[in-house]
């Protein structure tokens, strides 16, 4: 595996069927489909951005699969109560491919220990080295011992690593 897989990525996650979940920085959808398919129509999947027209395209596939269990929501996951969801009200949230480009990274932390339900957990990819052309400039970069440092000062503890592809680097954490 070259690249970050979203679909085998959110299997390594375990989503059950009926949990809701929050993809924060949806972009192009990749994870909140692969998240959708996995919860199935008793869950939910809120995919939350800054970008409208990224969500507006998202939506649109998420339709033209068949996924009706997709939410998008424009709103700025780095910034507290900026998702717009309410406390304690998501099983999981997805992370990827965007601690590089956050510059409020405590905020974010605080985003996500304020939306998840107690015990719930967070999945965080991103890429593991700056590739020249591909993926974030070395100055911005977030490798896996800083996106755990992160978080685990404000509540999370870690889970597990998962595999995520060969210039990705993932980890599991749950809200104690």
């Amino acid at each position: 595996m070259s690249f970050s897989d979203p679909s085998y990525n959110i299997e390594q996650f375990n989503l059950q069927s009926g949990m809701k979940v929050a993809d924060f920085g949806a972009g192009s959808g990749f994870y909140a489909l692969a998240a959708a398919k996995a919860v199935g129509d008793k869950g939910k999947v809120y995919a939350i951005d800054v970008q409208k027209d990224l969500l507006d395209k998202l939506k649109s596939e998420a339709s033209h699969k068949g996924f009706h269990n997709v939410e998008v929501l424009w709103g700025d996951v780095a910034r507290l109560g900026g998702t717009k969801l309410r406390d304690q009200s998501v099983d999981a949230v997805i992370i990827a491919n965007l601690l590089f480009q956050i510059e409020e990274k405590q905020e974010l932390v605080n985003e996500t220990r304020r939306v998840l339900k107690p015990k719930g957990r967070v999945m965080l990819v991103d890429w593991s080295e700056s590739y020249g052309g591909i993926g974030p400039i070395q100055g911005h970069v977030v490798n896996r011992r800083a996106g755990r440092d992160l978080f685990e000062p404000s509540g999370f503890v870690f889970e597990r690593d998962i595999r995520a592809g060969s210039h990705h680097w993932g980890v599991v954490l749950r809200k104690s």
